[in-house]
């Protein structure tokens, strides 16, 4: 029997023993073979025949060439596994930090329970910088277990950056994989302690019976993304509640590991960011009120350690100021553009007003039936400003508030159908369009059914208006195509499925047949989302034509690099979630393109744009940090149009009359004014809370000793050459060097093998590799780091 690990000759080549053999069957894999190439050998039968393999000693004189040596000396650095520098992680990772995210890293090991919030901006990469204490504190071993919960849009993303970043395979626990899962475990076993490393939808463990089972197997080290819809205040009820205290049962064992990751713990929620404090530090309990003057730097020194909070302004100066390294980022170019409505559509929205003022100032039958009957008419003018397609749908179909039993569950289901609500427990159906049909299905009375035949008029009326008399979609087809040609491949963000599916309809008939043009809706389950963007992807030029669906949880940096506001959004944050879908970290296009879209003379969007939007970028732009409407914004939004509906004349040109007040700038002004205090508030804290602890000095040394110790990905582009390039590979860069085409016509076929080349589709007759060191998401290009399979290949060839 031959030792595991043991080199044998047989069949005419060397292999190497692996840990399945036995006495009858050897396993083996070719020396410097791949996996792909394991085989067994029949001792019974071929015994006779393997023998120790044997190899001359080597021989002194002949020393080699320099190349040859250098080869030899980066197939062994590049190949380091176990240990690089002063982390032991880095050899594991595919992915090259940047010195600023490893300030979480170096502050957690410092720390033991270590106990962290990441409040980083939108876009700075938080989560590769929560993936880096993970794979530390595992190749340490200090943990042999992680989860990770997040809201559920969240999770396929998660699990895809902890496998391809971070080698790290996790299980998905959701809803719809829990029972499966549980087939594999013992009787008396949970699948958290069956699965080290777990996924978890927190608004499915939340739940009370499956809470108490998480807290008992709860792995030692846990990750919390997007922290902030876990905290605590006097607000905080059903779903927000629960996950506080599934939060607080886990943070209550001191030994447990916690990091928190949000890019928002402090908007205007005194109460709820202390509580995310709390569960880092019971002591945190007890920090004053107020936390500036000298008197409280012991205290604002013992939060550093725990609490990092970067805009991505301090990040791009520290690059480019102490590190001389080009920011990560892209550079941005924002615009706004304006449609003028038809004739044609503007005498609708006059009849649509109409009818609208008139039902809200309905008040029989009590204040039910008033709620049940404005969230119809919202429903109505927020479908009209989106597109033709998405009024008729609303104009034909039944309001789903009309089957409100009370007040209350009128305004729930009217919230949550109308308004742009961020709450996780909300994202899927968001884009389904409202009805505006309040009556009863089986009423008869003559008002009811003049109320319907006029609903049926103007429906007819706007399906005669798609195409060709609808100003906003042709302008904003010219707008598309221009981005197109401009080398842009746009993400363009709808309201309603309707209106996604009627842009790109009509899309399709304006651009040229190069351009591949896809639909992603709500009425696709979230895998086939992100099948259908990976399969648009392969095309040069692309558009993509979605709903909020995507607004949230998977980042499109790698495809796209524009985004095009076709319909505003009632919630600033969700404009910034929508752009911080391209506009991050990872960013392969040097510049992205937003580009804000609004009718001019519809009073819709106008509110909207001038009392949330601009005020919001305004701040935004002004102090480099994202403040969130001071009030709710659903009571916000409500007021402005209550002010509209319960006026006659059109509050939007009262502006120009002299001696009146225009109650929608009365609010605007009374609003921005507390905006204005809440900005500064938070500009306050930002500066309070400003992450001192570490010196540049330090953080640069840490990472130039990664550097030297495992390569960096200059160190395997030039490896990767070398190497092709003995074996007889022509090899040439593209003009701005992220790419390198090489040809592999002439390389022999074990090379070939080697790399898996019949894996990929190489181009032409000269068999074209296109491969980039630094940049992921390319098309049809492979984006090589120094774990790659392809490295390991080559390091023992």
């Amino acid at each position: 029997m031959y030792a595991v690990g043991s080199l044998v000759k047989a069949r005419g080549r060397e292999w190497v023993v692996l840990p399945e053999s036995d006495e009858e069957m050897l396993i083996v894999r070719p020396l410097g073979g791949t996996d792909e190439e394991v085989a067994g050998i029949f001792l019974p039968l071929e015994g006779a025949s393997v023998v120790p393999a044997q190899f001359e000693l080597p021989d002194p004189t002949q020393w080699g060439d320099y190349r040859s040596c250098r080869l030899l000396r980066d197939a062994v650095r590049l190949g380091f596994r176990s240990s690089a520098g002063p982390f032991r992680s880095f050899a594991h990772i595919a992915v090259e930090p940047r010195p600023y995210q490893l300030v979480p890293l170096l502050m957690a090991l410092r720390l033991d329970p270590v106990r962290l919030l990441i409040a980083d901006d939108v876009g700075i990469g938080k989560t590769v910088e929560a993936g880096l204490i993970a794979r530390e504190l595992l190749d340490r071993r200090e943990v042999d277990r992680l989860a990770v919960l997040c809201p559920p849009h969240l999770a396929e993303q998660w699990q895809a950056e902890l496998q391809e970043k971070f080698h790290i395979d996790a299980v998905l626990v959701l809803s719809s994989t829990a029972a499966q899962l549980e087939r594999h475990c013992r009787q008396d076993e949970s699948l958290f302690q069956h699965y080290p490393f777990v996924i978890i939808s927190i608004d499915f463990i939340k739940a009370d019976k499956r809470r108490a089972e998480f807290v008992d197997a709860c792995p030692d080290l846990v990750i919390v993304d997007e922290a902030h819809t876990c905290a605590f205040s006097n607000e905080a009820r059903g779903g927000r509640h629960q996950r506080y205290q599934l939060l607080t049962s886990l943070a209550a064992r001191k030994e447990r590991h916690l990091i928190l990751v949000t890019a928002t713990p402090h908007s205007g929620d005194e109460e709820a960011f202390r509580s995310l404090l709390t569960l880092l530090d019971e002591d945190f309990k007890q920090l004053p009120d107020n936390l500036s003057g000298r008197q409280n730097e012991k205290y604002r020194q013992q939060l550093a350690e725990h609490f990092v909070q970067r805009r991505r302004a301090d990040i791009q100066a520290f690059l480019k100021q102490e590190t001389q390294l080009e920011t990560p980022f892209p550079g941005r170019d924002d615009a706004e553009k304006h449609y003028i409505l038809t004739p044609e559509y503007r005498r609708l929205v006059d009849r649509i007003m109409s009818y609208a003022r008139e039902t809200v100032q309905d008040t029989s039958g009590g204040r039910g039936h008033q709620r049940v009957r404005w969230w119809s008419v919202l429903a109505l003018l927020r479908s009209m400003a989106s597109s033709p397609a998405a009024a008729a749908t609303t104009l034909r179909n039944r309001a789903q508030v009309a089957g409100a039993e009370s007040e209350s569950e009128a305004d729930a289901i009217g919230r949550r159908t109308v308004l742009d609500l961020t709450d996780s427990d909300t994202t899927e159906g968001i884009d389904i369009t409202p009805g505006s049909d309040f009556d009863d299905d089986d009423a008869t009375g003559g008002s009811e059914k003049k109320t319907r035949q006029r609903l049926l008029a103007m429906a007819r009326e706007a399906e005669s208006l798609q195409g060709a008399k609808d100003a906003k979609l042709q302008q904003a087809m010219a707008l598309i195509g221009q981005m197109v040609k401009d080398g842009y491949q746009p993400i363009v963000f709808c309201r309603f499925i309707p209106t996604a599916d009627y842009v790109a309809q009509e899309l399709r008939k304006f651009l040229p047949k190069t351009v591949e043009i896809a639909a992603v809706t709500g009425v696709l389950p979230p895998t086939e989302r992100e099948q259908r963007v990976e399969q648009l992807a392969q095309s040069p030029q692309r558009v993509l034509v979605c709903t909020d669906c995507l607004s949230e949880g998977i980042n499109l940096q790698e495809y796209f690099n524009a985004v095009f506001h076709y319909d505003l959004s009632w919630n600033p944050t969700r404009h910034e979630q929508r752009e911080g879908r391209v506009d991050r970290f990872g960013q392969a296009h040097p510049k992205v393109r937003v580009l804000t879209y609004y009718g001019k003379n519809n009073i819709v969007d106008s509110i909207v744009l001038d009392v949330l939007i601009n005020k919001h970028r305004k701040i935004r732009s002004t102090l480099g940090i994202s403040v969130p409407v001071p009030l709710n914004t659903e009571q916000v939004v409500e007021a402005l149009f209550e002010s509209v509906l319960t006026h006659e004349e059109d509050l939007s040109e009262q502006q120009q009359l002299p001696g009146f007040e225009n109650p929608i700038h009365t609010q605007r002004d009374e609003l921005f004014k507390r905006w204005d205090v809440e900005a500064e508030r938070e500009q306050v804290s930002r500066s309070l809370f400003a992450h001192h602890s570490l010196k540049t000095d330090e953080v640069r040394q840490e990472l130039e000793a990664v550097r030297s110790a495992i390569g960096i990905a200059t160190d395997v582009s030039k490896f990767t050459s070398e190497v092709l390039q003995a074996y007889r590979a022509f090899v040439s860069t593209s003009a701005n060097g992220e790419i390198v085409d090489y040809r592999l016509k002439d390389v022999p076929l074990p090379v070939k093998d080697a790399l898996g080349a019949q894996r990929y589709a190489l181009k032409g007759e000269d068999k074209h590799l296109l491969v980039s060191f630094s940049r992921p998401g390319l098309p049809e290009t492979v984006y090589l780091t120094r774990t790659h399979p392809w490295l390991r290949a080559w390091q023992v060839m």
